[in-house]
């Protein structure tokens, strides 16, 4: 079981992946584009419709409503794009991550961090 949710979970960033495609491309007819924007913007945001610290209903946008707008979505991309889609979405997945790339953002934020943690410390009078 545990198997079987993991590949629906993988199935599903594939999913948002290939709409954030198909809401780029010009082939793609403009409702599915419009609603595959949406959705893939709203997937891959933070902020949340329904906040998680809500017992039970903070987990139902991502549980149930995500899904089934994600579903909706895919059912408007004519299947040839959409397979298109998918495939450069699952060969982008099965790349490998950039540690550096990763090590770099970090450090980033660490130094904005720092800089705004300075900026902003009481500083003793003169």
């Amino acid at each position: 079981m545990l198997r079987r949710l993991k590949d629906w979970a993988r199935a599903i960033r594939r999913d948002v992946h290939a709409l954030w495609l198909a809401a780029r491309d010009p082939r793609t007819p403009w409702a599915a584009r419009l609603l595959a924007l949406l959705i893939a913007a709203y997937a891959l945001s933070p902020i949340d419709l329904i906040p998680d610290f809500i017992p039970v209903l903070g987990l139902l946008d991502e549980a149930i409503l995500l899904p089934l707008a994600i579903l909706l979505a895919i059912r408007l991309i004519p299947a040839p794009l959409l397979a298109e889609f998918r495939a450069t979405a699952a060969a982008a997945e099965a790349r490998p991550g950039s540690r550096a790339g990763a090590a770099f953002v970090v450090l980033v934020w660490l130094l904005v961090a720092a800089g705004l943690a300075w900026w902003f410390w009481p500083r003793a009078a003169a």
